[in-house]
Parts: C-alpha cells; sequence; structure tokens
C-alpha cells in the first residue's frame, strides 16, 4: 500500500526540501570557514533555527523514502 504512494511522497518532499533550501539565509555559506566572510559565529534563533532543523528533517525523509523505493 505504501508503495503505490510512494511517488507521490518523494514529490512532496522534494519540493518541500527545496523550498526550506531556498529559504535559507543567504550569508550561512561555508566561506566563513575559510576565511572569506566577516561573519563570525552566531546562534540560530527563532525561524532560522526552525527551518534549519525541518531541512535537516525533510532531506533526512527524503533520503529514506529513496531507500525505500530501492527494496520495492
Amino acid at each position: 500500500m505504501l508503495f503505490n504512494f510512494l511517488p507521490y511522497i518523494q514529490i512532496v518532499l522534494s519540493c518541500l526540501l527545496g523550498i526550506a533550501i531556498l529559504l535559507q539565509q543567504r550569508g550561512a555559506g561555508i566561506s566563513g570557514v575559510f576565511g572569506g566572510g566577516d561573519e563570525g559565529y552566531h546562534t540560530r534563533r527563532g525561524m532560522e533555527k526552525i527551518l534549519f532543523v525541518s531541512t535537516i528533517v525533510l532531506a533526512f525523509l527524503f533520503l529514506l523514502s529513496a531507500f525505500l523505493a530501492l527494496l520495492k
């Protein structure tokens, strides 16, 4: 039963993951690690933290759904 809805679940997850990635703050790249940014360390708060955690959760769920599609 789950395998019938798996392609639709993957489409929804991929769209949500793409939106979550695009909504991330632009200056939050890895350039600060290599000396490219002068921003320094900052703590994620509020909506930024919720978006960060939800991106990780969506990526994990998409990975899980892709693995389930392999088992089909």
